[in-house]
């Protein structure tokens, strides 16, 4: 169980992993989480661990000397995947809380490995799909889950980044499905509300001719059927030169709800030549921003045994395995061109209706 702390003092969160993703969640804990504080950063690369300590004034530490810290409450790991799992063990051995980002795992044996490692511990663990803290995306999971759409029919998920990411991480990072794809399989559950039995893709190579060398495509679309009937269809591409573009809709039996993409601002100009606005956001941190600080919200709530009823529930291993089997599916789906039930990859799974 993770230690009681001392009435009124802020749960110290410890980073381990300061690429982008690590540096982003330890500034937000450095300054504009309420009640969490950052405790220490850890990183492979020691002087990369300096250098962000030093600019957020907090310690560098290994990572072994972290989990044995017990001025630590909690641990966010934010290192590269394969990393994951092994260290949710160690974190949750240590009694800490545990925040790790998606994925747990590639492998969904090494998944089961670190979710049993933190039930024997009794620790929280949660995972990242900050997705679901997204004002517009929480607002549509909101009146499905309310009936004012009706039954879900249909649901429809656009994600599209602005430029590839570099063949280097393309090469580890389990492809499309696994490191893009992978929190619109959360979104997809999260917003209709039903898990999914059966998946479909379809993928071609449209923009980076290397990744075909790599057994990966950055273009796909992807079919889900739901255990309530409904069907949900995600588009996804690497490249869309005009910003970073993210859109949910579900369409059920009394109306539809969706969320579109915010802008910088909402002025425009209207000439004789057409018409002017503002861009979108450029990539995922400034449009997330909001969704990353609500996560970070709840998190401590739950570290704190006070669960936050007014917003959505935190990603749980269950929904973390769930999105890695969808994952899985798809990446079958592609390979073989024929619909893949959940059940083929994890037998656990539901059957196709």
């Amino acid at each position: 169980m993770t230690p009681a702390r001392p009435e009124g003092r802020p749960l110290r969160v410890g980073v381990i992993g300061t690429g982008r993703i690590g540096l982003m969640h330890a500034r937000l804990l450095a300054s504009q989480v309420p009640g969490a504080a950052l405790a220490a950063v850890s990183d492979a690369v020691g002087t990369l661990a300096e250098e962000v300590a030093r600019s957020l004034g907090a310690p560098a530490m290994g990572t072994g000397a972290m989990m044995a810290d017990p001025s630590v409450d909690a641990v966010a790991i934010c290192s590269p995947t394969d990393t994951h799992a092994d260290l949710v063990v160690a974190a949750a051995g240590a009694g800490k809380a545990i925040f790790c980002e998606k994925p747990v795992s590639l492998d969904l044996a090494e998944v089961d490995r670190a979710v049993a490692a933190a039930e024997r511990a009794g620790v929280l663990l949660a995972v990242g799909f900050n997705r679901r803290f997204d004002p517009s995306h929480a607002q549509v999971r909101q009146a499905v889950a309310a009936g004012t759409v009706g039954a879900p029919h249909l649901a429809r998920i656009t994600s599209r980044d602005p430029a590839p990411p570099p063949l280097s991480y393309a090469a580890v990072s389990g492809g499309i499905f696994m490191d893009m794809t992978v929190h619109d399989f959360d979104m997809a559950r999260f917003v209709v509300g039903s898990d999914v039995v059966a998946v479909h893709a379809a993928g071609a190579v449209r923009v980076e001719p290397e990744l075909e060398r790599l057994g990966d495509v950055d273009t796909a679309v992807v079919t889900l059927w739901h255990e309530d009937g409904c069907i949900s269809v995600i588009d996804n591409s690497r490249q869309a030169r005009y910003g970073y573009d993210q859109r949910v809709e579900v369409f059920g039996a009394n109306g539809m709800a969706a969320s579109t993409n915010p802008l910088a601002h909402n002025a425009f100009t209207l000439t004789a030549q057409g018409s002017t606005g503002a861009l979108l956001p450029h990539f995922f941190i400034e449009r997330y921003a909001a969704s990353y600080l609500a996560q970070w919200t709840a998190f401590v709530a739950a570290a704190q045994g006070r669960p936050d009823a007014g917003g959505p529930a935190l990603a749980g291993v269950r929904d973390a395995r769930a999105a890695l089997v969808l994952g899985l599916a798809a990446k079958r789906s592609l390979a073989e061109a024929r619909a893949v039930r959940t059940d083929e990859v994890d037998p656990t799974a539901g059957g196709a209706r």
